[in-house]
């Protein structure tokens, strides 16, 4: 009996430039995302482990130390108490850069790094938010012109830098700030 060879998979160029994003996608997902969104965890598992609400451990003297803050609200405590909107913001915002994702809107390094950044944020926010009810703050910043900067963690900050990227991505020529 002979066997018959599978005829070759052709895709049109269109499904293999989208292929082609997926793949880049989730290799920003696997090497930013996870990592960052591991880091956040482990770091806040740290905190609530070994800190009493409130402690602070000074690391560099007047300027960084480590404390332990709960948070309820958003971002300097604003909207506090409000952990389902914030539970359900955080679920639409992950869906919506899925969708822009898929169709392709993160174009160039610096909205593709800003994507997987602001994805390890809201996941690790997210987390906090259905495991304890908060988010768990342990960076202290204490700056001399205007004291303690309120507590912030690793989430926090991969959001802040994803803004931050998009801005710039905005303001870069060509392909590097999506289709015009």
């Amino acid at each position: 009996m002979k066997s018959e060879k599978a005829p070759p998979i052709r895709i049109s160029a269109h499904a293999a430039r989208k292929l082609f994003r997926m793949n880049s996608a989730l290799r920003y997902l696997l090497f930013l995302t996870l990592p960052l969104y591991v880091a956040d965890q482990a770091t806040k598992w740290l905190v609530l482990r070994n800190l009493s609400l409130h402690d602070f451990v000074p690391i560099i003297p007047d300027f960084l130390g480590l404390v332990h803050v709960h948070n309820t609200g958003a971002a300097f405590g604003m909207l506090p108490n409000n952990n389902v909107f914030f539970i359900s913001l955080a679920s639409v915002a992950l869906v919506a850069i899925a969708v822009f994702a898929w169709r392709g809107a993160f174009v160039g390094a610096p909205m593709r790094i800003g994507a997987a950044l602001l994805v390890a944020g809201i996941l690790g926010n997210f987390t906090d938010r259905l495991l304890h009810g908060y988010v768990v703050d342990f960076i202290d910043v204490i700056l001399p012109w205007y004291g303690h900067w309120p507590a912030f963690n690793i989430a926090d900050s991969c959001i802040c830098v994803a803004a931050a990227l998009f801005i710039l991505a905005g303001f870069l020529p060509g392909k590097a700030n999506g289709p015009s």
